[in-house]
Order: C-alpha cells, then structure tokens, then sequence
C-alpha cells in the first residue's frame, strides 16, 4: 500500500540569544525565530523540518506553511519529493517566487526528506550518495562589535572546542579597523590557520574592490558577501580586481540563482538549505558547483547542512554556526580537530526538544 501524507504541522518560535548580537547591515538582534515542519505519514511516521529569519517574518513563513501548504500536500505520496516540490513552487511562484515562501518550501522539503531517510533506515547523508562524514567546518561568529583583543580570546574559545579554520565579520565603518582585527587574528594564530572575511553585503563594488585590496596580504579563503547578491557583474569586478575569492548565496533563493551568480564571479557558492527552497535544490547547486570545477561551502543550520555536505565530494567547508538552536535539539553537532561528524542515525539526525521549545511558541 502506498503511504500518503496525513498531515503538514507548522509551529512558530522565538528563540532568544544570550546576547545581543549585529553584523553591518542586519543591525541588532537578539533572537531568532524558528518555524518548524512535520510531516506525519500515513503508518505514522514523522519527518521534520525547519527554516529560521533573524527576527522578523517569521509569521508570514508560518502561515504559508500551515495554513497554504497543507492542502497541496496533504493525501500525497511523500516520497515523491521531486514532483510535491516542482508542483509547490509553480503554485507559489506568481504571489512568492523568493520571499517567506521559499523559506516555507525549505523546511516542508526538508521534512519529506528527514521522513524518507527514517523509511530507508539510512542517513541522510548515504541516501543522497555518501561521501564522507567528516566535513571540514569553520566557526562562524557574528563579532562585528568585537575589539580586536577580544576577537583573539573568541577564537581560543573557538579552538578548544574543536574548530581550526574561522571567519570574522567585517564591515566597519572605519576599514583601517578591519584590518587590524585580521591582522591581530594572523598575529595571534599564524599564517596556516583558514581565516575567511565576512562583510554581510555591506560595501559597494568600489568599496569592496578597495577593502579587498586591503585584506589580500592576509590570506584570506575567501571574502564573503562583499556586495548585496542582486549584483552579479559587481561579483565580477570584486574577483577580477580585488583579488580574492568571492563567497555569496546565503541569500539566493533558487538554483536559478545560483547559475547566475556561478557565471559572474562567485567562487565559492553558498546555499543555505533553510531558505534557498531545501535539500532539493541544495543537492542541485552543490551538482551545478561540481561541473564548474568549484567548491560548495554553506550558510547556517549546520546540523542539516552536515549531511548533505557529506554527500558532496566537491565540499570545501560547512558553517559552524547554529544561531543557539544547539539548546534545543537533543544531539548537538559533533566537532572534532577541525571537522564536523554527519552522524549515522537514520533520518537527517536532528530531534527537537519539544517540550522546551513550547515556552517559546510566537
């Protein structure tokens, strides 16, 4: 008999952080919401999802989510992932190409997923290929306030805790402030530690040519975001005449997207699978990185992302940064001598604590 899909649940949370913190262009924040998806089958099988914002429109994916989505899915096969995802965004695309309904579509995508690596009895990361576990990783901070003595302790912090490769934020108004934190981060840690630059889109393409110049004696993997994503030829520019390998994508919303970007200049692609449509798309854009000869890293949600970068062999690293969501899953991502470990459970591996999220309920 084939199963159908009983029902789509959407719950909406907001977690606080233990402090408040800004990158240079998303201001203050201090917390995230979080908007789940479970998918209930019909023997009773549960597979999950979620999606997350900085604080604000997590309403609108919660609604899209639980109130839209249901009656497009519900009664269907769950394991025909490709079709309930081509069917949902030709359904959306007129009133939400982009938007809170991408985001909505990650976290229902990514439950579909979760429920047919449990059915499998497999691990995510094997259902979609294997490759490797252990996945490179990098602590990614948002530390832009952060003098740069301090920047020093946080990555002490950083590597005890089992990291080697670490990005800082940038994008300070002075950019001569910039460039003594890297240089304070280089002194303190040496020239072979990975160091990535992150400026959250904040410069022009002038600006950023120019900080690019500036940050090139410090041997940066890459610049991230140097520039608002809705500039592809500006991505271009910043190669071509700062220097330094480009990061960008976090804030891409499709596959479509992402080809764009690819041709202009962006050499290390970065989906986040909470928002760029789900596991999906997100195999796709590491596929599309693959035939250009480029490395796939990742933004966010780094206890999902683990698995999929672990079925990708062109894989460079996976953001460390779970935006205090580790409080509530039952088993926090494992990181060991610079590397995160995809773990073998079946399904995607990620349990939310739900009783302790309820408090929290938006």
């Amino acid at each position: 008999m084939t199963l159908r899909i009983d029902r789509l649940q959407a719950d909406h949370y907001l977690l606080p952080l233990p402090r408040v913190l800004e990158d240079s262009m998303h201001g203050a924040m201090s917390g995230f919401e979080v908007v789940t998806a479970r998918v209930t089958d019909s023997d009773g099988a549960e597979g999950v999802g979620y999606t997350f914002t900085c604080g604000v429109n997590g309403g609108a994916i919660a609604d899209i989510l639980g109130r839209e989505m249901p009656p497009r899915v519900e009664g269907r096969d769950p394991s025909l992932i490709e079709a309930i995802w081509k069917d949902l965004w030709w359904a959306f695309h007129y009133g939400g190409r982009g938007g809170p309904t991408v985001l909505a579509l990650s976290a229902l995508d990514m439950a579909l997923w979760d429920l047919k690596a449990k059915r499998a009895n497999l691990p995510l990361w094997r259902l979609l290929g294997g490759y490797d576990p252990k996945v490179p990783c990098y602590a990614g901070g948002i530390d832009l306030d952060l003098s740069p003595q301090e920047l020093v302790e946080q990555t002490h912090h950083n590597l005890a805790r089992g990291h080697r490769a670490i990005k800082m934020k940038v994008g300070r108004d002075r950019l001569s402030e910039d460039v003594a934190k890297l240089a304070a981060l280089r002194e303190a840690f040496g020239a072979d530690m990975p160091l990535m630059a992150d400026a959250n889109m904040k410069y022009t393409v002038d600006q950023a040519i120019r900080a690019a110049r500036a940050f090139r004696e410090f041997d940066l993997v890459w610049f991230e975001e140097p520039i608002p994503p809705d500039d592809p030829l500006g991505h271009r520019r910043v190669l071509a005449e700062g220097g330094i390998p480009v990061a960008s994508g976090e804030n891409l919303r499709s596959l479509w997207d992402f080809r764009l970007a690819i041709e202009n200049g962006v050499t290390f692609p970065e989906p986040d699978v909470t928002n760029c449509g789900g596991i999906t798309p997100f195999m796709k854009i590491a596929r599309l990185a693959e035939a250009f000869h480029l490395p796939v890293t990742s933004h966010g949600a780094h206890d999902i992302t683990v698995q999929l970068l672990a079925a990708c062999p062109n894989r460079s690293y996976l953001e460390a940064h779970g935006f205090g969501l580790e409080a509530y899953v039952e088993h926090p991502l494992v990181i060991a001598n610079g590397q995160a470990i995809a773990p073998d459970r079946p399904g995607h591996g990620v349990a939310f604590d739900w009783d302790k999220l309820e408090p929290l309920r938006a």
